[in-house]
């Protein structure tokens, strides 16, 4: 395993990662599709995806079918059994970070969840598992949006942080691989304009957002509270 963590990562490989789902219940739903997207600069002709359409085992609810477009007979006829997605999945993303490859991705403790627990429900050995440690380094472009413009008014959607940073829209987004490509380009768009990312090492900027996502998830938190209802924003990240 390579131990540079030297400041510039966001000119060196980064692996893109986003998956659609039958729900946003981590414990409960399951993956229909993943994406992961091996970025070495920036532009498309700098990709190279990887995707997969999986059978769920169980029907594509309604709600999840109008976000991603996916239907269970679709899923059904044309997916591959989880285990053996899911597998390549995870043996791709630990290649990566073994070589100090970043994980990127919009929410990644969504994402990250789930996976895990797929993997967990099929038998499968975890990431952590996998790793023999935390899931590091990762990038989260949500995250970093929260940490280092705390302030800034209006939602965070990516939708709206693609607007923000004048990105053109150049896919249908719940789409696994427009939704990568989309995250990487709000994430160079955030270094260009927040130059103190990329002066800090990856183990550094991970470290980072830990602390900026407890700091955003404790005031949602204190917020719930506030209005009567449950506190229950998890404060540990990105798992």
């Amino acid at each position: 395993m390579t131990t540079d963590t030297a400041t510039g990562w966001i000119d060196r490989p980064m692996l893109g990662f986003d998956t659609e789902t039958t729900g946003t219940n981590v414990e409960k739903d399951r993956i229909v599709t993943v994406a992961l997207v091996h970025s070495v600069g920036p532009g498309r002709e700098n990709e190279t995806v990887a995707t997969w359409l999986i059978d769920p085992g169980v029907e594509i609810p309604e709600p999840a079918q109008r976000v991603h477009g996916i239907s269970t007979e679709h899923a059904r006829t044309h997916g591959m059994q989880p285990a053996e997605a899911l597998d390549e999945v995870a043996s791709m993303i630990v290649e990566a970070l073994g070589k100090d490859v970043p994980l990127v991705a919009f929410n990644i403790g969504f994402d990250l969840a789930i996976l895990e627990n797929e993997l967990t429900r099929l038998g499968l050995p975890t990431l952590v598992d996998r790793l023999g440690h935390d899931i590091t380094p990762v990038i989260d472009a949500l995250v970093v949006d929260r940490g280092v413009d705390r302030y800034r008014k209006g939602k965070r959607t990516l939708t709206d942080m693609l607007a923000h940073y004048g990105i053109e829209q150049d896919g249908r987004l719940h789409t696994a691989d427009v939704d990568v490509s989309a995250t990487l380009d709000v994430l160079r768009a955030q270094a260009r304009k927040f130059p103190q990312l990329t002066e800090s090492s990856l183990q550094d900027l991970h470290r980072e957002q830990v602390g900026w996502h407890r700091r955003w998830a404790e005031g949602m938190n204190d917020w719930l509270k506030g209005k009567g209802r449950t506190p229950d924003v998890q404060l540990s990240w990105p798992l």
